[in-house]
């Protein structure tokens, strides 16, 4: 058993501190990689999934109503907790919502599970974006326009996905193998990425960067716990659910934090922090998922 689960977590770690070293020797700026990956290396990664598997959408309807959930009721949790520390909203409730479902969630997935779990993780990757992308910037922004984030290739990708889905369209492979090779760069990519990030924590945030490191697992369980008795899903489905409980912050707060200057600084403590320490909480949850 914790052989197996050493074989999912250090191939994850391994880039993750491969990119971290690299940062370490070479101070480097991931924008335009990081700008690749969003535009480019994600949509492909999403769309060739969707569309080179016969997906039954409807399946995964439950799955979807508890990534939902669990994406609102953490983020009530996160409001009240907020409140009752006089914490600034805008900068720990987001994180607290929006788990890192792609640097974390899918290799996870893919390596715990195989390729069979990648349709399902996939949907949770959609599924938390499009919040993110929508819901998640309007709470930092009530003037950012929901339209231009809708024109996302990253949304675009996966509303073409869906479409090419349901009408149980194949795309030839002249055109589709290209989108998988280009959709495999994605993963290993947005871990290197994360490994950078890492190099760049501010500990003069550590306090704010423990408590969302703690607390962020905790209203995902807590929101698991809630909504669970209300959906039915299979075994592989629950526990892709679970995962995604206790994922750690997304990088993509730190993004959005940055692009907003919604106390930047702050929010990557929250993010870098939590990864860090999702290093502790993923391998205790595989060990129980797995026995």
């Amino acid at each position: 058993m914790l052989i197996h689960i050493s074989n999912i977590i250090f191939p994850i770690i391994i880039i993750v501190f491969i990119g971290y070293l690299y940062a370490l020797k070479y101070p480097s700026d991931m924008t335009v990689a990081n700008r690749l990956t969003i535009n480019i290396f994600v949509p492909a990664l999403v769309f060739s999934i969707l569309a080179s598997k016969k997906i039954d959408l409807f399946e995964y309807q439950y799955l979807a109503i508890g990534a939902i959930s669990i994406i609102f009721i953490s983020g009530i949790l996160a409001w009240i907790f907020a409140k009752v520390t006089r914490t600034n909203i805008k900068t720990f409730v987001p994180p607290m919502m929006y788990a890192n479902s792609g640097n974390i969630g899918l290799p996870v997935a893919l390596l715990a599970f195989g390729e069979k779990a990648l349709p399902a993780a996939i949907i949770l990757f959609m599924i938390e974006n499009t919040l993110h992308f929508t819901l998640g910037i309007k709470t930092i922004d009530k003037m950012a326009s929901i339209a231009h984030v809708l024109k996302m290739p990253m949304i675009l990708a996966s509303f073409l996905g869906i479409l090419v889905s349901l009408i149980e369209f194949t795309p030839p492979k002249i055109i589709l193998n290209p989108l998988i090779m280009i959709g495999e760069i994605a993963i290993p990519l947005m871990l290197f990425s994360l490994g950078v990030r890492l190099a760049a924590i501010n500990w003069s945030d550590w306090k704010i960067g423990i408590i969302g490191a703690i607390f962020r697992p905790v209203f995902g369980l807590i929101s698991l716990i809630i909504v669970l008795p209300f959906i039915h899903l299979d075994e592989l489905n629950n526990s892709l659910l679970i995962i995604f409980a206790i994922l750690p912050p997304a990088v993509l707060n730190f993004l959005v934090a940055e692009k907003y200057n919604q106390e930047p600084e702050k929010v990557a403590s929250i993010v870098l922090i939590g990864n860090l320490f999702s290093l502790l909480t993923i391998p205790i949850t595989l060990y129980f998922l797995l026995l």
